[in-house]
């Protein structure tokens, strides 16, 4: 498989010790919650109907298109200023169906990528699903598959939720694993919806101990809209995320999310509230403290935000420049930032 070789000056924090002009190949994984990605057709069998565009009353073909090249625009620059190519790994979120995705990786933006599509509908309502992305030169997926996650309200009704969807495959010859989720969301507030969310982050657990069954120490990277922010319980006590690097241990799954939202960084805003609800997570494989990066190790992590994509004036000055309000298409593009991380191998 051919390679592309970049001579970077990296400037990597680990144990204060600097590296400089060396020579990696760099790597780019990205999650994007892409707000309400809906196609123009009603689809009987969900409630998609009750998405923004298909109550929009004017010319919806145009702005499904406008849609499409705004989250595809995005996705080609995540990451570009280091790794020199767009993300070879994308999860998403908020997305309908195969033909949206289909639609999204042919516009001018990603077409000459050549991305591939790895996506399930699963048995939410109003049939929004997670999926990956992934650019065939440098990610060979081998297997995929997803897990339900199974909940009943306090009445013993079934509450049907996204999927989670794990995918495992080589990245360049290295097996990784990528496992992409969009927790419960937090209506009727955080309290009461909190159980949710700590069960969809168990759910994330039995995952990992079905990779072990095969690969004893996986290469694991967790990503998604967690509707929780990385300090909350279902990352801290149920996942057992560590947010310092020298604490993690074999097994353990490091969120360098926690140490950015404590710094103020966010992902969204609600009622004047940021919160970090996207975040990318790795396993103890992926860190090296003795720096080895004979393989592909985690570098950095970090949210999009070029200026574009926060709005800049008005009530909602601030926040990230979303593609709707209500039922009106406003030209934006996500209610929440992506978010990527780098990793690194040394040539």
């Amino acid at each position: 498989m051919k390679r592309f070789s970049l001579i970077f000056t990296f400037f990597l924090i680990t144990s204060y010790t600097t590296f400089s002009q060396e020579n990696y190949q760099i790597k780019t994984i990205a999650f994007y919650n892409l707000e309400n990605l809906f196609d123009t057709i009603n689809d009987p069998a969900k409630n998609d109907e009750a998405s923004p565009i298909m109550e929009i009353k004017g010319n919806r073909s145009k702005i499904y298109k406008e849609k499409l090249n705004n989250m595809a625009k995005v996705l080609s620059k995540i990451g570009v200023k280091e790794a020199k190519k767009s993300p070879v790994i994308i999860g998403v979120a908020e997305i309908e169906n195969h033909k949206v995705l289909e639609d999204l990786i042919n516009t001018s933006y990603l077409k000459d990528k050549n991305y591939s599509i790895i996506q399930y509908d699963s048995p939410d309502l109003r049939g929004i699903d997670v999926a990956l992305l992934y650019q065939e030169k440098y990610f060979k997926p081998t297997s995929h598959e997803t897990f339900e996650l199974k909940l009943w309200d306090e009445n013993g009704m079934r509450i049907y939720t996204r999927d989670q969807l794990l995918v495992s495959g080589y990245l360049d010859d290295e097996l990784i694993h990528i496992i992409v989720n969009h927790w419960p969301s937090r209506r009727g507030g955080e309290k009461k919806s909190r159980s949710k969310r700590e069960k969809a982050a168990y759910l994330n657990t039995q995952i990992i101990e079905k990779i072990k069954l095969k690969d004893p120490n996986p290469k694991i990277i967790i990503m998604g809209d967690l509707n929780d922010d990385p300090t909350n319980a279902s990352l801290k006590k149920v996942l057992k995320t560590k947010a310092i690097k020298a604490n993690v241990k074999e097994g353990d799954i490091y969120n360098p999310m926690e140490d950015m939202f404590r710094r103020g960084q966010n992902t969204l805003v609600y009622r004047d509230n940021i919160n970090l609800f996207d975040q990318i997570m790795v396993s103890s494989a992926l860190l090296t403290t003795k720096k080895d990066y004979s393989s592909y190790k985690f570098y950095k992590a970090r949210v999009f935000k070029p200026q574009y994509l926060t709005t800049q004036t008005g009530k909602y000055k601030g926040y990230p420049y979303r593609s709707f309000a209500g039922s009106n298409f406003i030209g934006g593009y996500s209610d929440h930032y992506p978010v990527y991380i780098y990793l690194i191998k040394e040539n």
